[in-house]
């Protein structure tokens, strides 16, 4: 592999760990613990892996020693910054504990396991991608484990190459689907323990026991920096008003994040949305009001940032879409075999009167988007719909109606931006390289401890990381019943963003001023050398969480 300067220099960084898991620990368990709703069905879907308690590393005087483990790890769903890494702890962990222990890496995501498609990951290897973004060095893919003929095809392979462990590293979905295969596999007395790592770059995967989903920091810096040249640019030509939307389809966190390191003139928050039952029209006009307010002030440019998922969170849109959601995962293909041009009337038929007349007020373009191809959870892909057109079309719209009634007189030319993809393969910041192969290292030691249907989990990450707490939670500790393809399943209840807490406050509080102010942050591109007040910083999001 032909590597960067800085790949090269990033090849020698050794990531900080917490302090607990270098040499003899022992596991301190917690109370029972339980759903957050829904326990007795929860129970009842999870009788070997319900209730189980909190687990914490400490140090430990006795010197455990383990026999030789062969472990297997999975990538799921969408790339996230640090997935490089928590293969990279995973392996060394496993090697602490025995070095004739053996990882091996399920090519393509979940269909890998099932497909019987593999390599075994060695040193070699490894070192290749320590510190590295992307997750090429096995790949990732978005196959779902369901059902109980993947399952047992999976465990197929798994004794083959006598793999008595399995880490699955996702997001909320793919760890519901591990702690499903976990259970499967306890109860059949597979002898195949099943651990999961946080990952998603939406930061939606978070509790009281996970701070934070790894590649959030990372790809939040990414987005920072691109959005901060923006709005260099944007102060210095003054004459383009940029609309920018940003991952985060289930949660604005990013959005906020973002706003919170570069402070735009405007940042729409989708759960305040939601809260406040604002209409599409509402969000318009607030924009609108932004931009013919700077313009009086003489400043005709400015920046919109907009989470990917907002229309979702409008109140009576999202109503629309839960019942297209309801109608497409039952008459799929009887829709996709109606002409093109017939749908949009056929959808309206369909619809119950309120629903049917919010569809039949879209714009052709958005009531398209909206019936397009489901994702593998059967839901609206949200992140096709150009909401950064619409509005930037739509405020267009109402300063004309504003400029014939003789209160705005300005000049309003905008630009539309979409990130995504930029930030999901970036080279990890220090920390989230540091608490990535903390979270593979400690799923190793949860291996070592014999523990299945746990989530590795890293704590008290604003501290230096020799102070970090690693355990582990049962992952139907975080589960609810929600509706999904027409039918309640146990999911990973999503992490929204607290319009009580402490990030949001700080973000209302300020957001007036930054609205008429030009007061612009340029965070530049991330740090990887140099002082650690720089360098190994966190979150301004989980800075103003754990109040430090």
């Amino acid at each position: 592999m032909t590597k960067s300067a800085l790949q090269i220099a990033r090849a020698a960084y050794q990531p900080k760990v917490p302090k607990t898991l270098l040499g003899s620990v022992s596991i301190k368990e917690g109370g029972a613990t339980a759903s957050l709703s829904d326990q007795e069905e929860l129970k009842a879907l999870f009788p070997n892996t319900y209730g189980m308690p909190i687990l914490e590393f400490v140090k430990s005087d006795t010197k455990e020693t383990y026999a030789p483990i062969n472990v297997g790890v999975i990538l799921s769903g969408g790339q996230a910054p640090g997935g490089h890494n928590v293969i990279a702890g995973l392996f060394d962990g496993i090697k602490n504990m025995n070095k004739d222990g053996r990882l091996y890496g399920f090519i393509l995501g979940p269909g890998g396991l099932v497909n019987h498609d593999y390599k075994e990951l060695t040193a070699d290897i490894i070192d290749e991608y320590r510190n590295t973004g992307g997750f090429d060095i096995i790949g990732s893919g978005r196959t779902k484990l369901e059902s109980k003929e993947q399952f047992d095809k999976g465990l197929e392979i798994l004794k083959k190459l006598n793999i008595s462990a399995l880490v699955v590293i996702g997001g909320d979905d793919s760890n519901t689907n591990a702690c499903v295969l976990g259970e499967y596999y306890k109860s059949i007395d597979a002898g195949v323990q099943v651990i999961g790592c946080p990952k998603t770059i939406d930061g939606d995967l978070k509790n009281e026991m996970i701070e934070t989903s790894f590649g959030f920091d990372t790809a939040c810096k990414v987005y920072s920096e691109v959005i901060g040249n923006i709005q260099r640019d944007c102060n210095s030509a003054r004459k383009y008003w940029h609309f920018i939307k940003l991952m985060g389809r289930s949660a604005s966190h990013i959005a906020l994040e973002c706003a919170l390191q570069v402070q735009p003139n405007v940042c729409i928050v989708s759960e305040e949305v939601e809260a406040k039952n604002q209409s599409l029209e509402d969000v318009v006009n607030y924009i609108a009001d932004v931009v013919a307010q700077r313009s009086a002030l003489g400043n005709d440019f400015g920046t919109v940032l907009i989470p990917e998922g907002l229309i979702e969170f409008i109140p009576a849109i999202k109503k629309l879409m839960e019942e297209l959601n309801d109608y497409l995962a039952h008459h799929e293909e009887e829709f996709k075999r109606i002409k093109r041009s017939a749908q949009r009337e056929h959808i309206i038929s369909q619809l119950s009167p309120v629903n049917a007349s919010i569809y039949k007020s879209l714009p052709e373009v958005v009531a398209r988007q909206l019936t397009l191809d489901r994702d593998p959870h059967g839901n609206v892909q949200v992140s096709l719909i150009e909401t950064e057109k619409l509005l930037a079309e739509m405020v267009g719209t109402r300063l004309d109606q504003l400029k014939a009634a003789g209160d705005y007189k300005g000049k309003f030319a905008t630009q539309v931006h979409f990130f995504g993809y930029e930030g999901r393969c970036a080279a990890p910041s220090n920390y989230d390289a540091d608490y990535c192969y903390s979270l593979g290292y400690t799923a190793a030691g949860l291996i070592g401890a014999g523990k299945t249907g746990y989530m590795s989990s890293v704590r008290n990450t604003t501290a230096a990381a020799e102070k970090w707490i690693a355990g582990g939670v049962p992952i139907t500790m975080m589960m609810n019943m929600e509706r999904r393809h027409g039918e309640m399943k146990p999911v990973i209840k999503k992490a929204l963003v607290e319009l009580q807490g402490a990030p949001f406050q700080t973000f209302a509080s300020e957001r007036a001023s930054w609205a008429m102010e030009t007061a612009y942050i340029y965070p530049g591109p991330i740090q990887y050398f140099g002082p650690t007040e720089v360098c190994d910083q966190p979150t301004k999001t989980l800075q103003l969480e754990q109040n430090k």
